[in-house]
């Protein structure tokens, strides 16, 4: 190193100089000196150059030329490694920067603009650090006008440091879509990229913004429209895929309908294009992200986009090819490839999961794409966690088909990763994968038996003490699923796994997703009658308050009516009836809702009436003369009156 460093020192020194006309030749032989050579940047900022050239740079005495030229060097030294910029960032290179851009001299603003560009750009840079300052952005938009070339690095800065609603929030406060939209026309083809750019950032899942932008127009055009020419065939890939990215968002976000034919016969197209293996790597990972956010809702751009250009065999190709075939031959392109083939995979799984998100004929069509499960049971294994949600989230999105989880899914034993993918994954990879296998354990799928037999119960009833919102739901809806139509040693696991503290806790969750499930659970677990009865002997007392609890509770209509069928099926118990009859709280209950203004409970309440009374059952006769004390007969004869046809029969 020092042998290395002697040979630059002079560089350094000569800073120092007394003289004002060396110290600028000095730093014009340092620019040539550092062009393209890492070695030497590294050299020179060990050596301290970075603190005397900020000082030459923020000196009131020294010439413009002098500051433009330290600006320059600066600008070189952050194109080297991401430790230099991290060197530069120590000597508080961003405030020393902005402030340059106050001087009134248009080429030395040029020059600190376009070392603020470089150093935005760069991953090791906090985007905060525009912000911090409120003065710095409407400044930033001011030298909007100055020059292509103040356009050019503004618009890249922007787009660069807008992540996330707050800052797309500043920007669009600061009046960036009126001071940007012009540049879209600009004759600069690096002006108009860069603007693009800047949109597609402020408008992603930004509704204020794409509301806003579907209404600007420059020189009489509109932005859609203006969106759409930079969409065509003949505009570089870039280009065509960033405006496809702007018109995606405000689709997304209603500003422009599934249906308009400038997202149907241009946005959607063109993204499929993206897919093809001529395309680099990057361009299909981004094509295929796109569209599958464009299409991630709707039914009809779904179906769309499976029949345009082959899409789903297309997709194969994401697996098998990681190189464009106009790569081929480039070996530094071949590895880079192999390097980012998993961002591949990944964009595959998420296209195909929006692809088959609705429609049977598409899931069909996926899995019967060559070796597709495989394909995801391996994709649930990778050691990427990006792989691995991606392929989960395909998962899922097939196993809405009844047909698939008879299929294909057995033939796969697609439960048996996915289980091992719910031991210890991130909360993200936990929500779809137990969504996945909510549907895996409904009724009609094989798999059913051989989940339950790895664990299931007591991992899905540790789903339920989950603090996260979407976990809780997916364990107690997993468990109710369970539940349906299973025999009664499940059900006994599910009740002792759950224990009556965790039940009582779900059923006082402040949320009303994760109530239904639970009284849903109920009501499943509470089927068929020597269940009914056994459930009810060994926790009885315990439901029965429970129901008490949400009958009194301010709950809405959907709710009561769950309770109030779960209280129909224990009436429908031989043994489980008398835990009805003789709390004379719950009869009053049953008695209340049948005068209820609400249909639905009254209905409900009479089902509870009707499974207590049949008489071919024992001691059916003393529960009637009861209720009949109760007034239920007149409650009855009223309700024969009714003007509801479904009461009345009733």
């Amino acid at each position: 190193l020092q042998e290395v460093t002697a040979s630059s020192r002079h560089y350094v020194d000569r800073l120092f100089d007394l003289d004002p006309q060396k110290v600028l030749q000095g730093v014009i032989d340092m620019k040539n000196a550092v062009i393209g050579n890492n070695k030497q940047k590294a050299n020179l900022i060990v050596l301290g150059a970075v603190p005397r050239l900020l000082y030459l740079l923020q000196q009131e005495t020294s010439s413009t030329e002098l500051r433009t030229e330290c600006a320059v060097v600066l600008g070189s030294l952050a194109m080297g490694t991401e430790n230099n910029v991290k060197s530069l960032l120590d000597c508080h290179i961003i405030p020393a920067l902005l402030q340059g851009l106050l001087s009134p001299d248009l080429k030395f603003i040029e020059a600190c603009l376009r070392c603020l560009r470089t150093i935005f750009i760069s991953p090791v840079t906090p985007e905060d650090l525009l912000y911090t300052d409120a003065t710095v952005i409407s400044h930033l938009m001011a030298l909007l006008s100055r020059s292509r070339y103040t356009q050019e690095y503004i618009c890249q800065i922007f787009s660069h440091c807008c992540k996330g609603p707050d800052h797309q929030t500043i920007l669009f406060n600061h009046g960036a879509v009126q001071n940007i939209a012009h540049l879209l026309v600009s004759t600069s083809y690096k002006v108009r990229m860069q603007a693009l750019k800047c949109f597609s950032v402020l408008a992603f899942e930004n509704p204020q913004v794409s509301m806003t932008l579907v209404n600007v127009s420059v020189d009489g055009e509109l932005l859609p429209q203006i969106f759409v020419k930079m969409l065509q065939r003949d505009k570089p890939i870039e280009m065509q895929l960033t405006s496809a990215k702007c018109l995606t968002s405000m689709c997304r976000a209603g500003a422009i309908r599934a249906d308009d034919p400038c997202i149907v016969l241009k946005t959607l197209p063109c993204l499929v294009r993206m897919c093809s293996k001529d395309r680099l790597l990057e361009e299909r990972v981004e094509g295929a992200e796109t569209l599958a956010y464009l299409i991630e809702t709707d039914v009809e751009l779904q179906r769309m986009a499976s029949i345009t250009d082959h899409l789903i065999v297309m997709l194969a190709d994401y697996f098998k090819y990681p190189s464009s075939v106009s790569a081929i031959t480039d070996i530094k392109r071949l590895d880079h490839d192999l390097k980012h083939a998993h961002e591949l995979r990944q964009a595959a799984f998420k296209l195909y999961a929006s692809l088959g998100a609705n429609d049977e004929d598409i899931r069909k069509k996926i899995i019967e794409t060559e070796n597709m499960m495989d394909r995801i049971v391996n994709g649930l294994s990778e050691s990427s966690i990006k792989v691995r949600l991606a392929a989960v989230r395909c998962l899922h999105s097939l196993s809405r088909s009844v047909q698939q989880l008879r299929t294909s899914f057995q033939d796969h034993a697609v439960w048996k990763p996915l289980m091992k993918v719910l031991q210890n994954a991130p909360n993200e990879i936990l929500v779809v994968a137990s969504s996945t296998l909510c549907n895996l354990l409904l009724e009609f799928s094989p798999s059913k038996e051989p989940i339950l037999e790895s664990g299931a119960i007591e991992l899905l009833c540790s789903l339920t003490q989950s603090e996260n919102l979407a976990l809780r739901v997916n364990g107690i809806w997993a468990l109710m699923n369970m539940a349906f139509q299973a025999e009664q040693k499940i059900k006994s696991d599910i009740l002792r796994g759950l224990s009556t503290e965790q039940l009582f806790q779900l059923l006082s969750d402040s949320d009303v997703n994760v109530l239904m499930k639970t009284l849903g659970l109920l009501r499943n677990l509470l089927s068929t009658r020597p269940h009914i009865d056994y459930i009810m002997s060994t926790h009885g007392k315990q439901i029965m308050q429970a129901v008490t609890l949400i009958l009194e509770g301010e709950h809405n209509i959907e709710v009561k009516e769950q309770t109030l069928c779960i209280l129909a099926n224990i009436a429908d118990g031989t043994t489980a009836k008398e835990l009805i009859m003789t709390n004379d709280d719950i009869l009053q209950k049953i008695k209340y809702y049948m005068s209820h203004s609400n249909a639905k409970l009254q209905l409900a309440a009479m089902f509870c009436i009707s499974n207590l009374i049949w008489n071919e059952e024992e001691g059916s006769q003393e529960r009637q003369d009861k209720l009949r004390d109760m007034g239920i007969v007149d409650i009855l004869h009223k309700l024969s009156q009714s003007s509801d046809p479904n009461l009345c029969d009733k």
